[in-house]
């Protein structure tokens, strides 16, 4: 097998909990210079600001992470179905950047602060 087809196959065979590693995506400047990090993982709550596609600058609260699709909600991110139905737009976690984190759990306070001094 190739090694790229290898790769593929991993994360699609990957069991859920090491799927929702994947979901990270990067800091903005602000929360970068403030916890010395990149990246950090999407949670329900973070505001997150889209980066690239067809809705590139729409900021809005994730609503909901889909760790085996490795996509996410984000609120005011709708599209009208053929129905006339409004249904939420699914977003790859690595076309959003986290603008504003959710802190209200100290447990992730402190993964964020591990290691920075």
């Amino acid at each position: 097998m190739k090694a790229s087809k290898m790769r593929l196959n991993q994360l699609y065979n990957a069991p859920l909990h090491r799927r929702s590693k994947y979901l990270s995506a990067t800091l903005s400047d602000e929360l970068r210079v403030k916890y010395k990090r990149r990246s950090a993982r999407i949670r329900v709550g973070d505001s997150v600001r889209v980066m690239r596609g067809e809705y590139k600058g729409i900021e809005g609260k994730v609503i909901r992470v889909h760790t085996d699709t490795q996509r996410i909600e984000v609120e005011g991110l709708e599209r009208e179905k053929t129905r006339g139905e409004k249904a939420h737009v699914k977003i790859h976690a690595s076309k959003v950047t986290i603008i504003e984190l959710n802190m209200e759990d100290k447990l992730r306070e402190s993964i964020l602060m591990r290691g920075k001094k």
